[in-house]
């Protein structure tokens, strides 16, 4: 649908005129103030904010969605912090722990020696006993194993520790990290930046200022990282927009943000089970208004495994350019939580059938959003 066709149909709608006023703003290509994206959370309905964020989505993409051909390794569940949302994290020992050695992790490498993956993807909890120099030798020798792969590791909860317990600066630890070989830095551990909030959910964890503060040190080292969001927990509008807003700013500033990925809240095995989780209705309104609002960010994530492959599909029309990749993991963090996906993996060409389903085009990317194939 193009400017002059959405602009019609404003024209005869029942939106409201205040609701209007700020579509057209959008249409003109003109950012929208914290308090307008506020509104359109609030008085919104989903009908209007995905006209306007698939209208966004095919401006800056036109139909392509990507996906990246990757695997996922979790070193391990054992961490320091006690986050009331985390379904994943136990102490050494506890039951249900795991830790993997670097020969474990390599091993698992050296099976995709000819799978013809561009990415490792690494998270896991933040391990008392764990370095930088640990997991920087653990980068060196998987890109001995496959020297053309990207490595996007850590979250900035984990490079916050790993440094820290290593005796570096932010800056020096991230160029360490860097001469090591990591090649990208991943959104997780951002949660939700009000400070209020943070302390509810996951007081012990880096704050958000210091989250925001290694991803600017990154950028400004040319490391691109990714930003997420967790929602739908005790957090409400306001904290949402404030999220967003402090991304726009930095992005504003360092340009190296590559995607944004809204992580839904799951319910399971956590101690935050006593809250419903958010409609589909809403997962589709927050990705519409995410896209909306940060209109200096490329591309919006869905992480299919998390939200199942139907509403994967559904959200392409709501925002959504980028579906995350073959994965070919447990990805315990999310299936723990109770995640669509448990045991998530899908080969090139299974992603491409759903993208199309959809009517939209394939892409495969590596890292950097560079195209691979267009199916």
């Amino acid at each position: 649908m193009n400017k002059k066709q959405i602009q019609n149909i404003l024209k005869e709608s029942s939106v409201s005129e205040e609701l209007k006023h700020i579509a057209h703003t959008v249409l003109a290509g003109k950012r929208i103030s914290p308090d307008e994206g506020l509104l359109f959370y609030k008085k919104g309905d989903l009908g209007f904010l995905g006209m306007l964020a698939n209208y966004i989505r095919e401006k800056k993409n036109k139909s392509n969605t990507y996906f990246n051909k990757n695997i996922h390794i979790e070193p391990t569940n054992i961490c320091i912090n006690h986050c009331k949302f985390c379904s994943y994290s136990r102490r050494q020992n506890e039951a249900g722990s795991w830790e993997l050695s670097c020969d474990d992790i390599l091993k698992k490498i050296t099976g995709y020696k000819d799978a013809g993956i561009t990415e490792v993807h690494i998270v896991g909890g933040v391990h008392p006993d764990r370095d930088l120099h640990f997991y920087g030798n653990l980068i060196r020798q998987i890109k001995k194993i496959l020297p053309h792969i990207y490595v996007k590791a850590f979250t900035a909860v984990e490079l916050d520790y790993m440094i820290k317990k290593s005796g570096y600066t932010i800056e020096n630890g991230l160029k360490k990290l860097k001469g090591y070989g990591l090649d990208a830095i991943p959104g997780g551990g951002a949660e939700i930046f009000d400070e209020k909030i943070r302390k509810q959910i996951c007081d012990e964890k880096s704050d958000s200022g210091l989250w925001l503060k290694i991803h600017e040190k990154a950028h400004q080292m040319g490391i691109p990282t990714n930003a997420a969001m967790l929602y739908g927990h005790i957090e409400n509008y306001s904290h949402r927009i404030d999220h967003l807003d402090r991304l726009r700013k930095l992005q504003d500033i360092t340009g190296m943000f590559q995607t944004f990925i809204p992580l839904k809240f799951r319910n399971k095995n956590n101690n935050l089970s006593h809250i419903k989780e958010t409609t589909l209705v809403e997962d589709l309104k927050n990705y519409a208004v995410s896209r909306i609002f940060l209109d200096n960010f490329p591309h919006i994530k869905a992480y299919w495994p998390m939200i199942g492959k139907e509403v994967t599909q559904l959200s392409l029309s709501y925002g959504v350019d980028d579906i995350d990749g073959t994965i070919e993991d447990t990805t315990k963090i999310y299936s723990m939580a109770g995640s669509e996906e448990q045991k998530p993996a899908l080969a090139c060409d299974e992603i491409a059938t759903l993208i199309k389903q959809v009517n939209r085009k394939p892409m495969e990317r590596d890292t950097l959003y560079n195209v691979i194939r267009a199916y």
